[in-house]
Order: C-alpha cells, then structure tokens, then sequence
C-alpha cells in the first residue's frame, strides 16, 4: 500500500485506541496481548483492532519485535452541502473541497443529519467517514 500515508512501528511502541493497518483496511486496536517467549521462539502480540470504515473486528498475530503498518488517519471538519440516497456531499472546511462520503452503520447519526451542519469526518488510506455531528445549521 505504498500509495497512502501509512509508517511502520514496532509493535512494542502500539497501545489499545491507536491505529494499525490489518488486511489493508484501517483499524482502532482495542486489545492486546503478549505471550512470554517459548524455548525456541520469540514473544508474540494478539492484536484486536476494529475497523474504521467497516465496523469489522479483525485479529493480527506478530513476532513482538515485529514492524507493522500504522495508517495515518486525519481528522477534518465539513460542512453538509446535502443529503442524497447514497450519502452524504460535503465541504472541507479548510480546503472548500467538495466531496461525498458515507455515514456508516450509525442510524442515530443518519436520522439527524441535515445540510448546513458541521460534522467532523475521519480520513484515511483513500477514504472517508463521517463519524459525529459537530454543530447546528448556522
């Protein structure tokens, strides 16, 4: 995936509720755990992350020296421009980008979003996803 903004960390620097690159999909890791090395073998580390833009849990088991990929995830706040069967047209509000994205699976955001309102909108590998409401319609 040379084409995105992902590093490499070693897996001793992650912590649960940053991000890793599982099966080419983003996700938050929400746990970890280490076995102590065996008699022929190094540590590992269960990782469990959840994916960013599909909801979907997902489990990576690497040597604990091991390098993994780390997305860079970018946080951007737009603006509704409007709302269409298929999702959402937005305004970057630093760039004046327009571009249209999904909600997601969340229905309590999907029910409440209207145009004019700010909503902050998670970017990364390629792809974005709104992900709260930020403000009222001015």
């Amino acid at each position: 995936m040379a084409d995105y903004n992902t590093t490499h960390k070693s897996v001793k620097e992650l912590r649960e509720g940053s991000y890793i690159v599982i099966d080419n999909e983003p996700c938050k890791i929400v746990e970890m755990e280490f076995s102590s090395p065996g008699k022929h073998g190094s540590a590992k580390a269960r990782i469990t992350g959840i994916g960013v833009f599909d909801g979907q849990k997902r489990t990576l088991l690497e040597p604990a020296d091991a390098d993994v990929e780390v997305p860079e995830i970018l946080k951007k706040r737009a603006q509704v421009v409007a709302v269409t069967q298929t999702g959402v047209q937005l305004m970057d509000l630093d760039t004046y980008e327009i571009f249209e994205t999904t909600i997601g699976n969340d229905e309590e955001l999907k029910n409440n979003i209207k145009p004019g309102q700010e909503v902050e909108v998670l970017e990364s590998m390629g792809r974005r996803i709104i992900t709260r409401i930020l403000g009222g319609a001015k």
